[in-house]
Formats: C-alpha cells, sequence, structure tokens
C-alpha cells in the first residue's frame, strides 16, 4: 500500500534530514512512525504526502510513484498536518464541501459523513463559523473530518492529537480503527508512546533519518515486561521526546 525504497532527504546539499528510508505499509494496518525530535518523522510524512520533493529514492502509494504521477497517488490518501493551519476566513461546512468536492465526494455521502463526524467531535453546530474563530482543537477535529470524508486508501497523520481533547482523542482512535476494518490503512506520527503502544499493529522508529527499527511491539520486546517507552528509549540512546 505504502512503500518506501532508499529514500533521502538532504537541505542545502549537507543536512542529511532522512538517509537512505527503506519502509512498507501494509494494507489495513495501523503504522506508528516515531523518533526523537528532529530524527526526520515530518520530513519523511512531507515526501510521503508530496509536500517535499525527494533528493534520492521513490515513494510508490497504491503503486502510484508520488513524483512521476503525482495526482493519482495523491487520490489514494488524505493528511492531517501536525499544525492546523488553514485558510481561515471561510466557515466550516465550506472547507469541508471544498474538500469533498476535490474527492468527487457524492452530496448525499458528504452529508451524512458530515454530520456524523461533526457531531461525534461537538464541532456540527460550529460549521456555520469562520475557521478563524475556532479553537486550535475544533480546527483539528475539522481537518480530521475532511480527511475521513473520501473515505482514503491511506489515512495519514502527523501528531493527530495534539489539541484534541481526551473525548475527542477516543473517538479519533476509534475512527481509525475502523478505517482499518474496512480495508484502509493508517500512518501516524506521535510523540504518545502509549497510545502508539496500544493502537498500531507495527511500529518504526527513526533516528537521525536512519529506521533504526520497524516491528510489531511484541517482536521489539527484549524482555516480556518492557514497554514501548523503555524500548524507545533504550534504541534513541535516551534521546528527550
Amino acid at each position: 500500500m505504502l512503500k518506501l525504497k532508499n529514500v533521502s532527504k538532504t537541505y542545502d546539499g549537507k543536512k542529511m534530514a532522512v538517509d537512505n528510508l527503506d519502509l512498507s505499509v501494509k494494507r489495513g494496518e495501523i503504522f506508528g512512525f516515531l523518533g526523537p525530535n528532529g530524527a526526520g518523522k515530518t520530513t519523511t510524512i512531507r515526501m510521503i504526502t508530496g509536500i517535499l520533493d525527494l533528493t534520492s529514492g521513490q515513494i510508490e502509494i497504491d503503486g502510484k510513484n508520488i513524483e512521476k504521477e503525482p495526482v493519482k497517488a495523491k487520490s489514494n490518501f488524505t493528511f492531517v498536518p501536525d499544525h492546523p493551519d488553514i485558510f481561515d476566513s471561510i466557515n466550516g461546512i465550506d472547507y469541508l464541501n471544498f474538500i469533498a468536492d476535490m474527492y468527487e465526494v457524492s452530496t448525499e455521502e458528504r452529508k451524512q459523513k458530515i454530520e456524523k463526524y461533526t457531531k461525534d467531535f461537538g464541532i456540527y453546530k460550529d460549521l456555520t463559523q469562520p475557521i478563524k474563530s475556532y479553537s486550535h482543537g475544533m480546527r483539528q477535529k475539522l481537518l480530521v473530518t475532511g480527511a475521513l470524508l473520501p473515505t482514503p486508501k491511506i489515512l495519514i497523520l502527523d501528531e493527530p492529537l495534539g489539541g484534541l481533547d481526551p473525548r475527542s482523542a477516543k473517538i479519533l482512535k476509534s475512527m481509525m480503527r475502523n478505517h482499518c476494518k474496512n480495508g484502509g490503512t493508517v500512518f501516524f506520527s506521535s510523540h504518545v508512546l502509549e497510545v502508539v503502544e496500544n493502537l498500531c499493529d507495527r511500529i518504526g522508529i527513526i533516528e537521525e533519518g536512519k529506521l533504526i527499527a520497524c516491528d510489531t511491539l511484541e517482536n521489539l520486546k527484549q524482555k516480556p515486561d518492557n514497554t514501548l517507552e523503555d524500548i524507545f528509549l533504550e534504541l534513541t540512546e535516551h534521546e528527550k521526546i
């Protein structure tokens, strides 16, 4: 579903942000992507989504090369960035209809999904208000709702729980599980190790641009009572999260 082969990113011809990264994410899988600050997580995600060009290597999304077939590749995923910065002069419902139009979601389908997701998140009554009046958490909920409207093959989330209250975070985790149960794939980064430990089928850990571990939690454990925090700190030499 998602394949990265020998992917590297160099800034200014010198700094290696991502170094020869090989990674494969399967259909129906929730994949957690971890690393210390500055390890290359967001750079990797921005290359996957086509926001950043690759220095070398290739990325395929459902068999479509992100650089050679960008439109076809991008039609297979939706993306929620780590900062919910969006055009805020329009109201919430106009933003959601814009996303639905881009992905050709039918009028009836979008109406049902918008009502369901925004009521779940508690922002349904705010959809007629301008986005600039929204709190950080409300913007995050709006972006997640927009990302779910097309029922994407891959849902890509960069720190999706930031700004969400505990109830909304629980709802989002349930949505992620349901998305995969219905045949979709979730790729997300997070600093909340407990969430990754309880939610993910497999986990990848990146440090200094290199993938240093990629497996199920059970296979990563050296001791039965090890937690993901123990594994993470040991592998990253006790870097601060």
